[in-house]
């Protein structure tokens, strides 16, 4: 039997290391987009490929181990991709740059060291390489599938010479790469020492201990909170950049089987001896059966995700994290990790190649955060269904705005931001104010912002009324204003300007995301509109859903949300049916007022008025029925 003291040994270095690791990087990287909004992820792997950490995502081992065999391995060997669609489900669009560093033990392979974010530019046809009218992957920058970017201890030159012609901030890359390598050979020292301490077969015994507590922990705390049944629901990305907005739809149909796992270990003992045939069925039968058919076709412009490989391992770890939200207390919510425990739990189903999550090559995928991201919220929605609301409205969505010219001195510069917005409403509590889907990642710092770029931030603030009116309110968005002092171009990767993030269990949608550039509304996508000294670019990012009907809300609730300027007085009256006086709630008055605006029954879901603008006028879809 494992020693559980060393268990809790073996997982606590695991997490020190891949913190460390992502501390180095962050003091030690050039881009605003690495050191200063945090937007990349370090993981750990063991030998068999398996995601050993779940404080975050990351991406996976497969794809380098599959064109560089273990065996060739050698210490000091640095891995390197970016390419999509030769990437195994791992990487969603070209800048997101993937470093691979194998930890050695006597000799052999043991483990695995990761980290991959968002570069500033690795070419393509626009800056920051997130042309949103790309039709095309050869349009978004350069592809680079596994290669070896360091062999025993030297680096590369051709290849990094190669990679940072193709930037338009050949510093800023060079610099970043120079930081994710040297950091994860870090981190993979660290591990070594591990495994030189306690030996190689008691951290593996380890490592399927930690792994197996997941599997364990999630089947019998969460899953089993799902009543058995199918349960059906889709959610849209809105436009792709190139065709007219509407509706593109990602469709999971959850079928919930608590006895699988128990046929399937009862599988996995009537074929012993047959390891080849019982390895094809190994995820035949799993708790939770998600199936995407039903999903869009492919779109012709860049919102695809490549997630069809690998069995969907990735976005098996990508989607799991929802479940969480199952826990008896947000305590235990944040306890729980998400490893390569949760992948047995998880049977994935695909449609044909073509859709949206099947993209054939080269169908381009930089906003492919449309999709991908979206999915979260359709895993929240089809569970909120089976659960009787048991789960928060609708979260913001990850975008990506920001503007691009010449300084002062004539050199180029790229300033693009990953603002956050709201969180949806829980049964137990208001949604979070304008947080950042990406763990860890933030806003940049307003004195930064200004000493590095030509422009001044005037305002930066919450979002008033952009929250999704509910007994629980969602969370509001950010209000932020930008004065160029210079002429320069506004770009802008954005979903959810037409489309809401709904609002479930009677509880409203909130604000969609809009952005003004000198009084002018501005599209989600955005390649290069052009913005005057002088100006203002005016963002305004969503708000999360509301749960539960608002005029169940608490007066005294809302009053303090007119106070703290989250609700505007007008927003009382009309969203909650408040009347206020000042600073005093007129009681009779609420009563009244709510009497008259009460619906004689709530919707489930609530999609807001953007979607019967690309519905035909259907004021909710099908699926949303309960």
């Amino acid at each position: 039997m494992t020693d559980p003291i060393l268990v809790e040994i073996v997982e606590g270095t695991l997490a020190s290391v891949e913190k460390e690791v992502e501390t180095a990087i962050a003091r030690t990287a050039r881009s605003p987009m690495i050191r200063d909004a945090h937007d990349f992820r370090a993981g750990i792997h063991d030998a068999r490929l398996r995601k050993l950490t779940g404080r975050s995502y990351s991406a996976l081992v497969q794809p380098v181990v599959r064109d560089f065999p273990i065996e060739t391995m050698r210490p000091g060997d640095v891995y390197f991709h970016n390419d999509v669609y030769l990437s195994e489900g791992g990487i969603g669009h070209l800048p997101d740059l993937c470093v691979t560093v194998p930890v050695f033990h006597d000799g052999e392979v043991v483990a695995f060291v990761q980290a991959f974010g968002h570069h500033d530019d690795i070419g393509g046809s626009v800056p920051g390489s997130m042309p949103s009218h790309a039709r095309s992957v050869f349009e978004e920058g350069l592809m680079v599938p596994p290669i070896k970017l360091w062999d025993q201890g030297v680096p590369n030159e051709a290849a990094l010479r190669i990679m940072t012609r193709n930037s338009r901030m050949p510093d800023s890359l060079a610099g970043d790469l120079d930081a994710e390598c040297s950091a994860c050979l870090m981190g993979a020292r660290r591990l070594g020492e591990l495994f030189e301490r306690y030996g190689r077969e008691a951290v593996q015994e380890c490592f399927d201990a930690i792994i197996g507590k997941t599997t364990e922990t999630f089947r019998r705390e969460l899953l089993s909170k799902i009543p058995e049944g199918t349960y059906v629901w889709e959610d849209y990305a809105e436009h792709d950049g190139v065709d007219e907005p509407r509706l593109h739809a990602q469709r999971i149909t959850l079928t919930v089987d608590h006895a699988a796992l128990e046929r399937r270990s009862s599988r996995r003992e009537s074929d012993e001896g047959a390891n080849e045939e019982r390895s094809g069925r190994e995820h035949e039968h799993a708790p939770l059966t998600i199936d995407f058919t039903g999903t869009s076709p492919q779109a012709k412009g860049p919102i695809n995700h490549a997630g069809d490989y690998a069995d969907g391992v990735f976005l098996k770890k990508w989607l799991a994290p929802i479940l969480r939200n199952l826990a008896d207390t947000p305590e235990r919510m944040a306890e729980l990790d998400v490893n390569e425990g949760v992948v047995p739990l998880i049977k994935m189903i695909f449609p044909e190649k073509g859709t949206l999550l099947t993209p054939v090559f080269p169908a381009p995928t930089n906003a492919r955060t449309f999709v991908i991201l979206r999915l979260l919220g359709v895993l929240a929605g089809v569970l909120a269904k089976a659960t009787g609301g048991r789960m928060p409205a609708d979260q913001e969505t990850i975008r990506y705005t920001g503007v691009y010219g010449a300084d002062a001195g004539g050199q180029p510069y790229l300033m693009r931001e990953v603002l956050g917005g709201g969180s949806g409403g829980r049964w137990y509590a208001d949604g979070e104010d304008t947080i950042h889907v990406v763990p860890d990642s933030r806003n940049i710092p307003v004195e930064f912002a200004e000493a590095r770029w030509p422009f001044r931030v005037e305002r930066l603030g919450l979002a008033c009324d952009s929250g999704g009116p509910g007994t629980f309110r969602g969370g509001l968005g950010y209000d932020k204003h930008i004065r160029m002092l210079r002429d320069a171009s506004y770009m802008s990767i954005a979903d959810r300007s037409i489309l809401s993030c709904w609002g479930v269990n009677g509880g409203l949608a909130g604000r969609p995301f809009r952005v003004e550039v000198n009084g002018k509304e501005m599209d989600g996508l955005v390649d290069d509109f052009p913005v005057h000294a002088g100006e203002i670019i005016r963002i305004r990012t969503t708000g999360g859903g509301g749960w539960g009907s608002p005029y169940d809300r608490d007066p005294r609730a809302v009053a303090a949300d007119v106070r703290d300027g989250k609700v505007s007085i007008a927003g009382a009256l009309g969203d909650y049916g408040v009347v206020l006086d000042g600073d005093r709630i007129d009681e009779r008055g609420t009563a009244e007022l709510r009497a008259t605006l009460r619906p004689p029954s709530n919707r489930f879901f609530d999609r807001g008025p953007g979607y019967a603008r690309l519905s035909g006028g259907r004021p909710q879809a099908d699926v949303d029925e309960l």
